[in-house]
């Protein structure tokens, strides 16, 4: 069974990786260190057989290894992931993203993943968002909030599925209708914690489950830990909401910080104990962010800077200025208009006009009526000088 999107990845090369994601743990940097030295199917042949004791490991390192090994069957993984509509990618393939790569030996062997979307192509534009499990209802509602502002900017919000902060930025993708990648510790086909399964579900329906371990293989301690390096290097930035001075979320954060990715955190109230962590990490090395357009302005392009805060945010002060003419140019009261029309009123080409109006339908400012266009109904109409009067 060979996953989709292969180039370059043989057979052979497919399926040793498959098989050291089930023989090794996350983050074995002497696994990637033989990898990189033997290559993958020689590093299967060699735990396998047991003919060529391989080096930099105990006598009972390596006594384990075989044992595994002996239960390994890649080939049935590969048809249970399969059957499960899931795949492995692999580094070399089409789908693999390359970023993964800066964590060299600590590279994952390859990656199994539930979800159509191509994992490359999401993590392009992506952060982690990560924090405290037991958040407080301000995290909760920064959380939710910095998932549907990024989704709603076209950013993928990556995090772990775990109660708390994780699940709240999941949720506020999903409810913009935005890419959400959840990077977990147990196989993709393992509902774990149990009380998410229904968010997994949707996250697998529109996004991706990723996992470096196997169909069936269940979450441990040290495998929580491991799985932080990979979301710190897929993504473009971490942001931390909420995390206690012993939080896991901060393992994520110095995993970007090493990586030289942009570190960021969120403040919260100084007499809460879920904020004393990020607070910390916003004194050493982090970013103090209040919003998604402050974590754009850091991971994204040159150039995309967040608005200055001058007064209350609404919806319509995100929108480029020429956007914005195009938005204040449809007529009110719910009445259609061609682009034509729209174009004169904004005082540009059609064409640009054009362009605009479909950005806007993407983000529900506008709607399409055959070859017109309008606002939404029950949308306020459009604003006057000096009325503060947001649109939806």
């Amino acid at each position: 069974m060979t996953g989709a999107g292969a180039v370059g990845v043989t057979e052979e090369e497919r399926v040793a990786r498959a098989a050291l994601t089930r023989i090794g743990e996350p983050g074995d940097e002497v696994l990637g260190r033989w990898v990189a030295e033997l290559g993958a199917p020689e590093v299967w042949r060699a735990v396998r057989t047991g003919d060529r004791p391989l080096t930099g490991v105990s006598a009972a390192r390596w006594a384990g290894l075989r044992l595994r090994a002996e239960h390994a069957d890649p080939a049935h993984d590969l048809e249970a992931a399969a059957r499960l509509g899931a795949r492995f990618v692999a580094p070399g393939d089409a789908e693999w993203p390359s970023q993964l790569d800066d964590l060299g030996a600590a590279r994952p062997s390859g990656l199994w993943l539930l979800g159509s979307p191509s994992l490359r192509f999401l993590a392009l534009r992506s952060v982690a968002v990560v924090g405290a499990r037991a958040c407080t209802d301000y995290g909760a509602h920064v959380a939710a909030d910095l998932g549907t502002t990024l989704a709603q900017r076209g950013w993928t919000v990556v995090s772990g599925a775990a109660h708390g902060i994780d699940g709240a930025a999941h949720r506020g993708a999903l409810a913009a209708g935005g890419a959400t990648i959840a990077v977990l510790a147990c196989g993709v086909d393992v509902r774990y914690p149990a009380a998410h399964h229904e968010l997994l579900g949707r996250i697998a329906d529109h996004g991706l489950l990723v996992a470096e371990l196997p169909p069936g293989t269940r979450p441990t301690r040290s495998r929580f830990v491991q799985r932080n390096r990979v979301l710190a290097a897929l993504t473009r930035g971490t942001v931390v909401v909420e995390a206690a001075l012993r939080s896991g979320s901060l393992v994520t954060a110095r995993q970007a910080a090493r990586l030289n990715r942009p570190v960021m955190g969120v403040a919260g109230s100084i007499y809460s104990a879920q904020s004393q962590g990020v607070h910390r990490l916003l004194r050493e090395e982090g970013t103090l962010v209040t919003g998604a357009a402050e974590v754009i302005e850091l991971t994204g392009q040159m150039g995309e800077l967040a608005p200055y805060a001058s007064g209350p945010a609404v919806p319509h002060d995100l929108l480029a200025p020429a956007t914005a003419q195009v938005l204040e140019s449809l007529p009110a009261g719910g009445r259609a208009a061609t682009v034509a029309d729209i174009a004169r009123r904004a005082c540009t080409a059609p064409a640009a006009a054009l362009a605009r109006l479909h950005e806007l339908h993407s983000l529900g400012f506008v709607e399409r009526i055959g070859d017109h266009w309008a606002l939404p109904a029950g949308s306020p109409t459009r604003r006057e000088p000096g009325n503060p009067v947001a649109h939806r």
